[in-house]
């Protein structure tokens, strides 16, 4: 049962990556970064302070 949980858990939070990105302008296979150690928090870091290309002209991007 853990097992089970834990799978539509990480398969939710895969989930909400992908649309996160995909609303970044980014390509939603980025989301598999997630999946591996170390990689994931850097990752979210680069993403987090990087220029997002659907971003509306005129829209201040605070870094």
């Amino acid at each position: 049962m853990a097992f089970f949980l834990l799978t539509v858990m990480v398969l939710f939070v895969l989930w909400l990556g992908s649309k996160i990105l995909a609303k970044a302008g980014h390509h939603q296979a980025w989301v598999l970064c997630l999946l591996i150690p170390v990689v994931n928090i850097i990752m979210i870091w680069i993403f987090a302070f990087a220029h997002w290309p659907n971003l509306k002209p005129g829209v201040k991007q605070d870094l």
